[in-house]
């Protein structure tokens, strides 16, 4: 004799999901914000210094320049002799066009072996949340994740007035930025994992050494 209790156990679970769905209501999204990422900005707190701190602590190197010229400069310094897969030149701050085209540079159009085969990325950068140190990139047309995500050495360009305090912050100010991007990339320090046998290994996903570049 067939036992009919598991199909019986089937159906009863079935219809009580049946009803449950018809018996739901969703609550109404509210637009804007979340009241959770509304937080106190702390005005008295300055970013930017806050942002070194935590840079140096995740072992972020950070280059600090107070004219256009001087980034320019440093970045010269820092991509000599050295392979790039860059940003657009349009998509990068300090106009970097003529200095992208002074060195071996790859963008996300020419061929992946090219780009695969990249000492460092050079990107600009969206936002930098200081309390995390994270530095956001909205990716998008000419703006390439794999500029930030292949080379064992990411570099990246950061204007002061994009530097945030936290993420509700960025969030608030940055919704345009945000919805426009095929893809949000939050970088915070190299990457790192310990998975196998404990042993902290750098660029295992991503990057093993990031740098960032802080003009006026």
């Amino acid at each position: 004799m067939n036992d009919s209790r598991p199909a019986s156990s089937k159906a009863k679970i079935l219809s009580q999901i049946r009803n449950s769905q018809q018996a739901t209501r969703l609550p109404k999204i509210n637009q804007g914000t979340s009241a959770g990422l509304q937080q106190d900005f702390r005005p008295e707190t300055d970013p930017l210094q806050r942002l070194l701190e935590e840079l140096d602590v995740l072992g972020v190197s950070c280059y600090l320049e107070e004219t256009e010229d001087g980034v320019q400069r440093q970045i010269q310094k820092l991509t000599k002799d050295k392979s790039i897969l860059s940003w657009d030149a349009e998509q990068l701050p300090y106009d970097m066009g003529a200095i992208l085209q002074r060195g071996k540079v790859c963008f996300e159009h020419d061929d992946m072996s090219f780009q695969a085969a990249a000492d460092l990325g050079l990107t600009g950068c969206d936002a930098a949340i200081a309390e995390t140190g994270s530095l956001v990139l909205c990716s998008g047309e000419g703006k390439p994740r794999t500029a930030s995500l292949l080379p064992f050495e990411h570099l990246a360009l950061l204007s002061r007035k994009d530097i945030l305090l936290s993420m509700g912050e960025f969030f608030s100010k940055k919704v345009k930025e945000v919805s426009r991007s095929s893809c949000l990339n939050i970088v915070t320090g190299p990457s790192r994992t310990a998975d196998i046998e404990l042993s902290l290994t750098l660029g295992v996903h991503g990057p093993g050494k990031v740098m960032v570049v802080i003009g006026p």
